[in-house]
């Protein structure tokens, strides 16, 4: 994995959005676990997800199955 963001990836784009529109998002993982909150932030390595009790959680990229908006 690179050291920095690659911005210009799809993919990064679209967490950036998520971000700066504060969207509501679903987050599985793939250990099966579904997770709800708002991207506060992200990384080369890892996002930081804020649930509904403003409860930070740390999810390391490997360990993502998919990453939605809530609807």
């Amino acid at each position: 994995m690179a050291s920095e963001l690659e911005t210009g990836l799809p993919s990064i784009r679209l967490i950036q959005t998520f971000i700066r529109e504060k969207t509501p998002v679903e987050l599985k993982l793939v250990t099966n676990e579904l997770l709800t909150g708002t991207v506060v932030w992200q990384d080369p390595y890892c996002l930081s997800l804020v649930d509904a009790a403003e409860q930070p959680t740390l999810i390391w990229r490997s360990a993502l199955a998919y990453i939605k908006a809530k609807s």
